[in-house]
Formats: C-alpha cells, structure tokens, sequence
C-alpha cells in the first residue's frame, strides 16, 4: 500500500485568517514550510535573507494570533518581511521580488492591505504603530498596533522619541523588539550592551517554562492595583527597568524561534493589555539555513544562490565598484595623514569603511543607526583639529539633514561627506535612491558639492576633500561598479570649481554632472556619425560652478543642456540661475536641464530605471535633437 504524500501546510494558506484553524502543532510545521519558502525565493531574486529567516517563527506566531489587516503590524525597515508576504496573499508573486513590476524588498502601502504602513529606512515603526494606535482611539480605523523593531534600530533617537511619547500616553500599544544581535552590521553601544546583559541575567531556560505556561505564570500586569501579578512580571522578565522606566510593561527575554513560547505570551498580552507593552524576542538572523548563519553579515542582502550551497552567482566585471574605489583611495591618503577619521551609521561594509577599520580600527567609527549623532560627531571632530570622512548613503544622510545645516554649515567646520549609493539604486527602489541630495546641500553656503563622473575621478575627489579645510565638502558616487577606467596611483586635488572639457563641438553644448557622462558620450558618438559634434564637459562641481567655463560654453553654442542624477533643485536649477542672472537668456540661448522626474520610480534594474527617468543615451540624444528643433539627422555615408 502506497501513502500520498502530505500536501504541505502552506498550499492552504491564502491569507492569514486561513491560519486560525491550525493547530499550535501544525503552526511548527508552517514555519518550517515558510522558511523554505524564503529561502527558495530568494535564490531566484536575490535580496534580504537573513533578516527574514530570523522572524520566521514570530511572523507566523503574529498572523496566527493577531487579526491581520485589522490589526496593524509593522515592520521596522522591512528587510525582514518576505514571509510575512507568502502569508499575506503574495505566495504566487514572491519570485518577482525586486525585479520591475514586481513585489517590493520592503512593505509598501500600495501593495497590500496588511502592509498598513511602508518602510526603507529604519526606526520608523513605533512612531507609526502609535500613531494607529491614537487613530483608533480617536474613531478612525480600529484594531491593535503591533511595531516589530531590531535591536540595531533601537539605537536610533526617534526609536527613544517614540517609547518615551507612547509611555505619556499610555495607550494599548504592542512593541515586539527583535533582538538578533545583529542589524546589517553587528550593532554597537550602550544599548546593545544592556539588551546583552538582560540575556545574560534571565537566561532562557530559566524562562522556558513560564513562557510556556503563560497563562497561568503571566497574569495581567496591566491592571491597576494588581501588584502581585506586577511583582511575578518582574521576577520572570529580570532586568526591564529601562523599558518599564519608559511606560511600558515588560516582557522577555523569550526565544522567538520557540512557538511554545512565542504563543501563549501573545495570546495572553493581546487578551489584557491596556497600555503600552513590550515584548522582548531573541533571534538569530539566517536562522535555519547554514550559510546565513556562517556568513559575516548573516545573509542580510544576497545576489542569486545556490540553495544546496549558498554560493551566489555574480556578474563579472573587469571593473572596481565606487565603493571600493572610494575605500582604497581613503586608506592611501590616510598612510599619509594620521589627522584622517572615517565615520559611518552601521553601514561599514555598505560604504566600504570595513575596508579602512580593517586598516586603522581606531580611527573607524561605526556609532549605529544614527544618522543625526553621525553628522555632529563628525563636525566635533573637525572643530577638535580632525579631517573626519562622513559616509553615508544619500537616502540615510537626508535623516541628518538639520545637523548638516546648523552643526556643519553654519559653523564653516571641514566635514568631508562620502555620498554613496547617488541617482537611481536598482532593485532597492524608491526608498534608497539617492535622488536629492545634490538639491539639498547645494543651497548651503560655503559648502562644496562634487559628484564622480567616473572611478578615477573619484579617486582625485577623495585627494581633494582630504586637501580642503575651508569648510564642508560633499562628493557623491553610484552603487555599483566602474566605467573601467585606469585608475591614478594616488588621487590629485583637484582645483575647486574648475569642470573638466571633454570635448570640442559646436551647436550644442552637453554639461554632464556625474555617472551620466558615459551615456552623454555613448549620445555624443551617436550624433557626431550623423553630422553634429557636440561640445561635452564634465562639470565636477555643483557648486561652486565653473562660472567662466558655463558662461564660455553659453556665448558659443546654440544651445546648453545639463545632465544629472538627480531631482530638480540640483545642479541644473544653479546653473539656470547663473545663466539668468548673466543675462544670457535675453540672446536666444536655448537651454534645457535632463534630472529625474517628478515622481519616485519603482524598483527595477538600474538601466530601467533610467530608461524610465528618460536619461539613457538615446533620450540624450532625442533631446539635444528636440532642442534645436531637428526633426532628424541623416547619417553620414
């Protein structure tokens, strides 16, 4: 006699109400089928692994318990929210992750209804999960509010904000704090130490067995007048004095990958709570699949793998990324300049400064997800007689924006800004493109904004900002690798506000600013076989601008367009200015600025996505022809 084999678990699970009929047993099995679920995914697609493997047990434990969308849960950052999209409806979809028209890397409020609030950046979750929370007081949408932040985001300041407001508050508030000892980087601080020492004072098998009992060992700590229940709460949950301090009643540590445990203290804390709450979960990230867990940054972000052995297929190139680029010319200049400090917010490997602590670990700096504290400790170490190196991704330095403005600018104080990650992003999408920040630093006075338009230009620009102590200094540079260049032995400085002539044309003049300058030559070439040569510069500067040379360019050709990675605002709008302001326009100059559109661009690969954006080399080219109202060119025999 033959036995059909069972039809897994995860074949009759639609949405998560179709959880509610499984048992606790059965919910075990779930996990595990969820677990290969992401991991076969993610080898097809590529993206966050790690981060997700490690809430596979919780995200199951939440749907199970809590009654989603009605209930809200929100995931900080949401790197980790792949499971929770094969429960949430998205099964079917789960290998379009991050590809162009398919499922986000993170939630997103257009893409589902249990995704109730969408998330890029991290630290964002209690905020927004107490903002539910007082909605539904006040009569708008009804159900609980669950916030399910990481340890490493923790060590953000509006993470604090948003404990301390929802303790003065006091309203049924659920944070789940995902302690895996781990964000992207390992994390770093005083707050980490605590949550280590917690463990260490309550360990789990001491737990293990209250947890399980839940309901008989955790009565209601959140009546009024109920010390006994309060006193047995503290005797299982040692050592939450910081969060109890804060409003909240505490609860953990407790193994999230046990649902034994995970369970019972759900159910009982969404029975009784009536104030804010606090459940600390410890996890590893990359649970359950060896590689993750052996990996340096468990998993957290993966191109395409073998699943039997983790090993990721990558497209070569004979090229350097920026990245590395950036790093290398970084730890050459400081060999020679013990002054040199580089700081970054827990993106050591992402910024490629895990290169340069490699090198000279007491003068690398990783102080957390804390974007604000990184800009100012920076400028006290310019004020201090340093040449500190802020690196920062362009969509994490929009978080420490004020301090740019009154810790650096205003004070003239030498902070060199390494900009990472500039113009469209690929598979991260909108929430990672670095679309604005040339617009928001070019406006400060005194300081100086430079952008790579290739990998040797980068290394003269690291030179340059080590060289210049006039006040603050900002160069951007793509994800991604290199055009190929040869690279110098050593960065040059280059001499501020001189752009650099490419070519000599005529007609039209082509202003590049950045990485676009490849396909303004690819656009160029295409040109000069049909008969029009165009002038093409590299413009280096966005401020100061190269007045002489715009000007130059403006009295001498019929047209000038500008051409950027970034949002209007930026280079184009300065060099407008600047053309208005010299009267330029009143001689019949025709010009025309190519930025990013007025509108976030979904994920895609990058080349799409500047397709989409209308600045790939045939739109340059389309767009010189509009310009001077040339239908066509004919090509030269």
């Amino acid at each position: 006699m033959t036995h059909r084999p069972k039809t897994p678990l995860l074949d009759r699970i639609t949405l998560p109400v179709d959880m509610k009929s499984l048992t606790d047993r059965e919910l075990r099995q779930l996990a595990d089928e969820v677990r290969a679920e992401t991991i076969s995914a993610v080898s097809v697609t590529g993206g966050h692994l790690g981060a997700g493997l490690g809430v596979v047990e919780l995200t199951v434990a939440l749907h199970a318990v809590f009654d989603t969308p009605r209930d809200k849960v929100i995931w900080d950052v949401g790197h980790q929210c792949y499971p929770h999209k094969i429960l949430t409806g998205r099964r079917d979809r789960i290998r379009t992750l991050r590809s162009e028209g398919g499922l986000s890397g993170f939630t997103k409020r257009s893409e589902s209804a249990f995704d109730p609030f969408g998330a890029g950046h991290s630290s964002t979750s209690i905020s927004a999960a107490l903002g539910f929370a007082m909605a539904a007081d006040l009569g708008g949408d009804p159900g609980d509010a669950v916030a399910v932040i990481g340890d490493g985001a923790m060590s953000a300041g509006m993470a604090f904000e948003a404990l301390n407001n929802a303790g003065h508050l006091n309203k049924r508030l659920f944070v789940i704090l995902n302690d895996n000892e781990m964000s992207i980087a390992p994390p770093v601080g005083a707050l980490s130490s605590y949550l280590s020492r917690l463990y260490a004072e309550a360990p789990l098998q001491d737990l293990k067995a209250a947890a399980k009992g839940a309901l008989g060992f955790l009565p209601p700590p959140f009546q009024e007048g109920a010390r006994r229940a309060k006193e047995l709460l503290k005797g299982i949950a040692v050592g939450g004095t910081l969060f109890e301090e804060l409003g909240f009643s505490y609860v953990g540590p407790i193994d999230g990958h046990d649902l034994d445990q995970l369970l019972p203290v759900l159910r009982t804390v969404k029975a009784r709570a009536t104030g804010p709450m606090l459940i600390h979960v410890l996890t590893k990230k990359g649970k359950g699949y060896a590689p993750a867990e052996s990996a340096r940054d468990k998993g957290h972000a993966t191109g395409k793998f073998d699943v039997l052995t983790g090993v990721q297929s990558k497209a070569a190139s004979n090229a350097p990324s920026y990245t590395k680029v950036f790093a290398q010319s970084l730890i050459a200049e400081a060999e020679r300049d013990d002054k040199i400090v580089a700081v970054t917010a827990a993106m050591p490997d992402g910024t490629g400064l895990g290169l340069f602590a490699d090198r000279f670990p007491k003068r690398c700096f990783d102080v957390g997800i804390a974007e604000q504290h990184a800009v100012t400790f920076c400028a006290g170490l310019a004020a201090g007689g340093m040449k500190p190196f802020c690196a920062i991704y362009s969509t994490f330095l929009q978080r420490g924006y004020d301090q740019v403005v009154h810790d650096v600018a205003i004070q003239r104080l030498p902070v060199r800004f390494a900009i990472d990650r500039a113009g469209l992003v690929g598979a991260d999408g909108a929430t990672h493109a670095g679309s604005f920040d040339v617009a928001f630093l070019a406006n400060l006075p005194g300081i100086v904004v430079m952008a790579a338009s290739d990998e040797a230009e980068l290394a003269h620009m690291v030179a340059t900002a080590v060289a210049h102590d006039a006040g603050p200094i900002a160069f951007r540079f793509p994800r991604g690798d290199g055009v190929g260049v040869e690279l110098p032995s050593r960065g040059t400085p280059l001499e501020i506000g001189h752009a650099r002539l490419i070519q000599n044309g005529n007609t039209v003049a082509l202003l590049s600013f950045g990485t676009r300058l490849s396909e303004v030559m690819k656009a160029a070439e295409s040109l000069a076989q049909k008969g029009l040569s165009p002038t093409v510069v590299d413009a280096r500067f966005a401020k100061p601008l190269d007045h002489d040379m715009i000007l130059n360019l403006a009295r001498n050709h019929e047209a000038l367009i500008t051409v950027e990675e970034g949002a209007i605002g930026g280079f184009g709008s300065h060099v407008a200015q600047l053309l208005a302001e010299e009267g330029l326009f009143d001689h019949g100059l025709k010009f025309r600025s190519m930025v990013l559109p007025d509108t976030f661009i979904d994920h895609a690969n990058q080349d799409a996505m500047y397709h989409a954006a209308g600045m790939d080399a045939a739109q340059i080219e389309a767009k010189v022809l509009n310009t001077l109202n040339i239908a066509s060119l004919t090509k030269r025999a």
